[in-house]
């Protein structure tokens, strides 16, 4: 082996020291001062122009530092050493310690900039993990008709304070929230810090144990990944769980977001703490599955489940109406729908939609009420004069002929995992039978497998497959011919981005659109979207869309505030029970309806809550919605128009 040369060994050791960081770096540039001063003392020492050698050196670290003696010196030699000296005090003494001192503070600002300071608050909200869930969540947690406001309040917080846990804090995440006017106002309230929930001291950065709410909003799952959102979900569970036993407090309050709903019982398990698990995918497909059943539904939950202007769902508490029957209530709330009440049953809650009115509040009972605001959902004093007649809604209204459904025809263009569970929520509608047709490049042979193992129940529905790319030109052509009730295209999980999925989605709508152009009866289209900001591409007057992490965001920030809220929505989109339904109005007796007051007490007479009024034409926005009207304004009910009403079907098997 040959050996090393002193130049190898003195680079390899400078290198060593330069990566230890800007402390050893200034060392090493303080030896080199250092040495070239004793250099340069030694060389001037025989001239005679100092007493001794410290002196001579002390000369020469004058003249490295500081150019300004340079024009002292006397002699041929003195000069030609003093400027050797000055230049390399250019080159080693200011340009080297400029140069570490500049290298040092990028680097502390781009540390301070990627978040890796653990935050000191206490009583904040946590979202662990950036997805296209975290834009729509801290919109609504900023809404100031949000619940998380009334959640600070309860727990003695001033102040709201949002930290954000993402696994590389970029300037185009603080972009990306800056483009939102509600965001933008409140970004001094928004802390972001890198880290993932795999990580126990990430979790300790974001003060996650100091929450007063810890979100984690399900994700996407990459290509190729093996650990998914649900792994990640459980893993932070886990940490927290570990991290609260060990430091003796008590775990914070969590939502979680989890897609595969056979995994609730598991993180359950996982965290003994304060938990409400949001199971994704069995809501988005029974989303899709109600409003497969009654067309138009998509625009109310557009509505009353996201941040948009409009009405919302409020559980409020009944402290000051114990005794009082719903009808007395709702007699008091001109702006508000009673939609009924959650009785605490034990441990658990009753969740009563469409309660009958004679029905009386006990003590610790929530109302569950429409309207515009939190404050219009309070029923006014009792000095206030009554305007509004009570409502008579019998335990049981008068029979209706149910609705044998019959068969429904559907094509599904796409493919991602919540498929298998929209085959399992439509073969719960036992009064129907769907024939659902796919198209997708994923191979049949695979997507039959995941439907039947994802339930038994999935073998009523009859599945038909084709493997195709309808975005291809021609390749949809042949089924267009068939007839179909409902189209629906799916928002791929398969590739990197929302955005590519939703483009694809989005040029297939263009595709069925063109195609069905001289269609005299055009079917529903359903059309899913990943990205909210994609939903005001889509011209609503056609097809209907679903934005689900829209959607989904605004339910968990709900949910952080009234636990109660997803035990309301899940008897709410539950096959059988209560229910949403667009109903003709021949249903009930219209002879004496002028108003929506003269249409709730007909409806409420038939054991039924009125909510709205759905149109068949549009107006000039492509709303055909109007949900909890003025009570005194004309109806004008026209030709083809539907009521939105909260009815209460048999409980599914």
């Amino acid at each position: 082996m040959l050996p090393f040369s002193f130049v190898d060994r003195l680079r390899y050791l400078v290198e060593r020291q330069f990566i230890k960081g800007a402390h050893y770096q200034l060392l090493v540039v303080a030896a080199f001062i250092a040495l070239i001063s004793l250099i340069g003392g030694w060389l001037v020492w025989p001239t005679g122009g100092e007493a001794s050698l410290a002196d001579s050196v002390w000369w020469a670290f004058l003249r490295l530092t500081d150019p300004g003696y340079l024009g002292d010196d006397e002699g041929t030699w003195r000069r030609i050493v003093s400027t050797v000296l000055t230049l390399s005090g250019y080159v080693v003494f200011l340009g080297a310690l400029v140069a570490i001192m500049t290298r040092w503070l990028i680097a502390m600002m781009v540390k301070l900039e990627q978040g890796l300071t653990p935050v000191t608050v206490s009583g904040h909200i946590v979202i662990l993990g950036w997805t296209n869930r975290t834009i729509p969540l801290v919109q609504e947690i900023l809404d100031v008709n949000g619940g998380i406001q009334r959640l600070l309040k309860a727990r003695l917080t001033k102040r709201l304070r949002l930290v954000i846990l993402a696994e590389d804090v970029t300037a185009e995440h603080v972009h990306e929230l800056r483009a939102v006017p509600l965001i933008r106002k409140h970004m001094g309230n928004i802390i972001l810090r890198s880290g993932t929930a795999l990580q126990p001291e990430d979790l300790d950065r974001a003060a996650c144990l100091q929450a007063a709410v810890v979100l984690i909003p399900g994700r996407n799952q990459t290509a190729g990944s093996l650990v998914g959102s649900d792994v990640e979900a459980i893993k932070a569970l886990l940490t927290l769980q570990a991290q609260a036993h060990q430091r003796g407090v008590t775990p914070p309050y969590v939502v979680a977001e989890v897609d595969d709903s056979r995994k609730m019982a598991v993180m359950q398990r996982a965290y003994s703490g304060p938990l409400e698990v949001l199971a994704s995918e069995a809501l988005v497909s029974r989303l899709f599955a109600q409003s497969i059943i009654h067309p138009g539904l998509p625009e109310l939950f557009g509505e009353v489940m996201t941040v948009h202007e409009g009405n919302e769902f409020y559980i409020r508490s009944t402290d000051n109406c114990v005794g009082q029957t719903l009808a007395n209530i709702g007699s008091r709330t001109p702006d508000a729908i009673v939609c009924g009440l959650m009785r605490p049953d034990g441990e658990r809650w009753r969740t009563w939609l469409n309660a009958p009115t004679g029905e009386t509040i006990r003590s610790g009972d929530k109302l569950v009420m429409l309207a515009r605001a939190y404050e219009h959902a309070a029923p006014q004093g009792e000095q206030v004069e009554v305007s509004m007649r009570p409502l008579q809604r019998p335990a049981s209204g008068p029979s209706r002929p149910v609705s044998t459904g019959g068969m429904r025809r559907l094509l599904v263009l796409g493919w991602n995992r919540r498929v298998p569970a929209l085959i399992h929520e439509l073969a719960g509608y036992r009064e129907y039978r769907f024939d659902v047709h796919n198209v997708a490049v994923v191979k049949a042979d695979e997507r039959a497998a995941m439907i039947s193992s994802y339930s038994p129940a999935t073998a009523r529905v009859d599945c038909q497959f084709t493997e195709a790319d309808y975005m291809v030109e021609g390749a949809l052509d042949q089924l267009m011919t068939q007839r179909f009730d409902s189209i629906i295209l799916v928002s791929s999980d398969r590739l990197d981005s929302g955005e590519e999925a939703d483009a694809r989605a989005m040029v297939g709508y263009l595709i069925v659109d063109e195609l069905l152009r001289q269609r005299a009866i055009r079917p529903q289209i359903l059309l899913e979207l990943s990205d909210p900001a994609n939903e005001s591409l889509v011209v609503r007057k056609r097809g209907e869309t679903i934005v689900s992490p829209m959607i989904l965001s605004h339910l968990m920030a709900q949910i952080a505030q009234r636990r109660e809220l997803g035990l309301m929505f899940e008897e709410l989109l539950t096959t059988g029970g209560p229910e949403l339904a667009f109903l003709d109005p021949r249903h009930y007796p219209m002879q004496s309806v002028t108003t929506f007051a003269d249409l709730e007490a007909i409806v409420a007479l038939h054991g039924d809550t009125a909510l709205g009024v759905f149109r068949l034409k549009a107006d000039e926005q492509g709303r055909r919605l109007q949900l909890n009207p003025q009570r005194d304004k004309p109806l004008r009910l026209a030709e083809g128009d539907q009521l939105v009403v909260l009815t209460t079907l048999p409980e599914a098997a």
